[in-house]
């Protein structure tokens, strides 16, 4: 039995533990074959859903399979089953985007 030690506040914060938690989702896609005018409008349609919802996004690929990770640009703050839902729904109602996966909300420093 494993007895989780006592922190004060102070380092939980600066551990990003407790309260002070970001959460976060990771998510992944493939893109099929389209025109370079569709990939500029599917990752225009991204990056203008990133700042209205005043999220970060880091994003990874390797030929037409990409994977990423989404959290809150506020400083403690977490992303949401709704920025989930919409990123979600962004990539299935895209027509070149296949394959959409999105992970559960997690603890984005120690689980993801």
């Amino acid at each position: 039995m494993s007895v989780q030690p006592s922190r004060t506040k102070r380092l939980q914060k600066k551990m990003y533990l407790g309260e002070w938690a970001i959460l976060g989702f990771e998510f992944s896609f493939k893109l099929t074959e389209a025109s370079e005018e569709q990939y500029e409008q599917f990752f225009n349609s991204l990056e203008a859903l990133v700042n209205t919802e005043e999220l970060y996004i880091s994003l990874e690929n390797d030929n037409e399979s990409f994977q990423g990770s989404v959290t809150s640009a506020e400083r403690y703050g977490n992303t949401t089953e709704e920025n989930r839902a919409a990123v979600e729904a962004l990539l299935n109602n895209n027509a070149i985007v296949s394959e959409v996966n999105v992970g559960v909300l997690v603890d984005a420093f120690y689980e993801m």
